[in-house]
């Protein structure tokens, strides 16, 4: 069952309870109404009664055989002209002594808790409804009190039919039938209808989500509703959704083939030297030297990209850092010593360099400097600078790389530290790498709370700027972050 159906289910099944109950609380309310007007008249018909009693139109008498009697005078008799009121006098024993004209021959006796009635319960009566000829009658009984002696002489009981109130009940359940056999239809074309207006951005959604399966087309958008409403939020947020599978899925196609040719490239080299060694490169020591040397630099290439591979994988699994004292000055020492046997032409110097120490992983900043590093000398060429430097700097420890390469253009600098994201993508094997560095660089940044910058000239170089928080000074607050900001190389 489509989940139009189903709703369209629901909310007439809700629609049909709703009138349900509301067709029964008018009924039984209608009911109550009729019974308290059905009441009403009989508690006026008796006081009627009871002013005449006690004005003397109903007279107790003796018989001659020492009977006592009632006997009814000409007024009571033009009271109760109206057919629906019947009124019976009758003796302390239940027997009938006089009655109105309009009971028609029924026989409406008493009963047994009527005759148990007391002086005390005048103007609480005794009230029954019975069936009499298969009309429903209700009849209210109350003693006749002498005010002289408080003794009851007789009960009066006046009755009315309910024949009316039945047929009045009986139309108003017709009513109510007949009005939801004819609405319930109405409001299940109506759930249709407006289940298929609400869920005709869902179809359209679903649509595009065929579309992009079938056509492998990330590029497509849901249309979004003119309505703020809830399907307008759910559908610009599946386009953000999309938005984001698109550059992840384009860059995992990037990656894929950036790595590719890494791993081509020295894999390929290093079968080139293992076919020159198993060629009888062995017996020729330059020869065997030469392949050994050109294998160990493609390994060490391969391990660096596996290594950067391993810790993006270890960034992305949320791996805690090690937190411990860093003394970066002692750091960028270490650093600026790694990084001489590869400068290759190019002059590697130390600018400003400031004792600063911050708590940190010690092994993922020094991954991060030497990725700058490394970056800078591939893009630097021989006789150029590379200047590594270190100060404080606005409440951060500000460690940089500055080079004199080639720079990098406007429009790639707000992209450069993505991952696998190259501004150079015709480079060689020798001058750059699978574009994984920078990436790993804004991270650990990041999981240090501070951030990289960069600043870049085409022509000019580029300076690399990491910033790290410094520990909060004992007896002052560490000062507010400033912008990012960097310096020309």
């Amino acid at each position: 069952m489509s989940f139009r159906a189903r709703l369209t289910l629901i909310y007439t099944g809700f629609f049909a309870l709703a009138l349900l109950l509301l067709g029964c609380g008018t009924f039984f309310s209608v009911r109550q109404a009729l019974a308290a007007g059905v009441q009403r008249d009989l508690w006026a018909a008796t006081e009627q009664v009871r002013r005449i009693f006690n004005a003397g139109g109903l007279e107790p008498i003796r018989t001659p055989t020492g009977e006592l009697r009632l006997f009814l005078h000409g007024q009571f008799i033009q009271i109760f002209n109206n057919p629906n009121l019947v009124a019976q006098i009758f003796t302390t024993d239940g027997e009938l002594l006089d009655n109105t004209p309009n009971l028609s021959g029924r026989s409406l006796p008493l009963t047994a808790e009527a005759l148990r009635l007391g002086p005390d319960d005048v103007f609480t009566g005794y009230s029954l409804v019975r069936e009499v000829d298969a009309v429903r009658v209700e009849s209210l009984v109350t003693p006749l009190v002498l005010k002289a002696n408080n003794q009851v002489v007789g009960y009066l009981q006046i009755s009315r039919p309910l024949r009316d109130v039945d047929q009045t009940l009986g139309i108003l359940i017709w009513i109510l039938l007949g009005g939801g056999i004819i609405v319930l239809p109405l409001a299940a074309g109506g759930a249709a209808l407006i289940a298929g207006r609400v869920l005709r951005p869902l179809d359209q959604v679903t649509r595009t989500a065929q579309g992009i399966v079938h056509a492998e087309d990330l590029a497509q958008r849901v249309p979004v509703p003119p309505h703020q409403d809830e399907l307008h939020r759910l559908i610009v947020t599946i386009n953000d959704l999309l938005g984001r599978l698109e550059l992840l899925f384009n860059a995992q196609r990037r990656f894929v083939a950036d790595v590719s040719h890494e791993l081509r490239t020295p894999l390929a080299a290093m079968q080139g030297n293992l076919e020159v060694l198993d060629r009888g490169g062995l017996h020729n020591p330059e020869l065997a030297t030469e392949a050994v040397t050109d294998m160990r630099r493609e390994t060490g290439r391969l391990i660096r990209m596996v290594n950067d591979l391993l810790l993006l994988a270890q960034s992305d699994a949320r791996v805690e850092l090690r937190y411990e004292p860093v003394e970066l000055d002692t750091l960028m020492l270490e650093i600026y010593r790694e990084l001489r046997p590869l400068t290759q032409g190019v002059t590697l110097r130390i600018g400003a360099e400031d004792q600063v120490t911050i708590s940190g992983d010690r092994d993922r900043i020094k991954q991060a400097l030497l990725n700058l590093g490394v970056n800078a000398l591939q893009y630097t060429p021989s006789g150029g600078y590379v200047t590594l430097g270190l100060e404080r700097r606005d409440g951060y420890a500000l460690l940089t790389v500055a080079d004199t390469g080639m720079g990098i253009a406007e429009e790639d600098l707000p992209h450069i530290f993505e991952r696998f994201y190259r501004a150079d993508r015709s480079r060689s094997r020798h001058s750059g790498g699978a574009g994984l560095g920078l990436s790993i660089v804004k991270r650990v940044a990041n999981a240090h709370g501070g951030h990289a910058t960069i600043a870049s000239l085409l022509g000019r170089g580029s300076t690399f700027a990491l910033w790290l928080p410094l520990p909060p000074a004992p007896s002052a607050e560490a000062p507010a972050v400033e912008g990012s900001a960097t310096r020309d190389s």
